[in-house]
């Protein structure tokens, strides 16, 4: 069990500081817009890096042009996405479609671990990552307290993250998935389920949301998080990849921070809306 933090986790915690200050700076201190920026800027970059799934083991990593293409398509796929949810009805359909993908890919995971195949890699990328983006900039654009909302849903993601991370390190004994993430523990999970629950409590009562109709919620968004977070896990595994890239010290690549929030984000909005929380 190990509860003196490493050098490496100092690290993590002075990076997620930073990270978290300037969202906060972003969503809640500049209009709408600035966040509108700063999501496509992620997903891009997130983009950028789940390009490097598609390329062969024999096959230099920093193709510019491969990787420069299929962020291209996924910009593209993003404007169109924007576009097809110009009402509340269509918008739930592209979060009903992201529901079934994640459901896909948590057979990918029990059932064809070992299936890589690029075009399939690469459809997975705009499945995975642009509902997400679509659900935030609807967040944010949300009359009111929109600004609140869209950090509320990313804290209680995170924090999944977070209580998992380190839950995982002090206790962690009973792996999740061996063969797709060595150190994804169920102790994890269970602290990440506990601290997302206790910033729900938070956040919950701050928006004066009943706590019996959100906690479960919250509880089912977790999952799926930790389904996002497998599924990059085992992409990382098939591309022999420890990290999906390394602009974040301590974390990794920005995918490494997002995995989690493309899975849970789109379906903790789509329920948010299912009872009535969201307008």
């Amino acid at each position: 069990m190990t509860l003196i933090p490493s050098s490496d986790t100092w690290t993590r915690i002075l990076t997620a500081a930073v990270l978290v200050m300037v969202l906060l700076s972003v969503v809640i201190a500049l209009p709408p817009v600035a966040s509108l920026v700063m999501i496509v800027a992620v997903l891009l970059a997130g983009a950028w890096e789940w390009a490097a799934f598609l390329l062969q083991s024999n096959t230099p990593r920093y193709i510019i042009f491969l990787r420069s293409s299929y962020v291209g398509f996924v910009a593209l796929c993003l404007a169109l996405a924007i576009l097809f949810c110009s009402s509340l009805p269509q918008f739930e359909i592209l979060l009903r479609f992201a529901l079934i993908w994640w459901l896909v890919a948590l057979a990918w995971i029990i059932f064809w671990p070992s299936v890589r195949h690029p075009i399939g890699i690469g459809l997975a990328g705009i499945f995975s990552m642009v509902p997400m983006g679509v659900a935030l900039i609807y967040l944010r654009f949300l009359s009111g307290q929109g600004a609140v909302i869209l950090v509320f849903v990313l804290f209680v993601i995170m924090a999944a993250d977070v209580g998992g991370y380190f839950a995982g390190r002090s206790f962690g004994r009973r792996r999740l998935a061996p063969q797709v993430s060595p150190g994804k523990t169920w102790e994890g999970v269970v602290g990440g389920l506990a601290l997302s629950t206790l910033i729900s409590i938070i956040g919950g009562t701050w928006l004066q949301w009943p706590l019996g109709m959100l906690l479960p919620l919250v509880w089912l968004a977790v999952i799926f998080s930790i389904v996002g977070d497998l599924f990059e896990s085992l992409l990382k595994r098939h591309s022999g990849l420890k990290d999906s890239g390394h602009l974040l010290p301590g974390h990794g690549g920005v995918l490494d921070r997002v995995d989690s929030l493309c899975a849970g984000v789109p379906l903790f909005v789509w329920l948010l809306l299912k009872v009535g929380l969201l307008p």
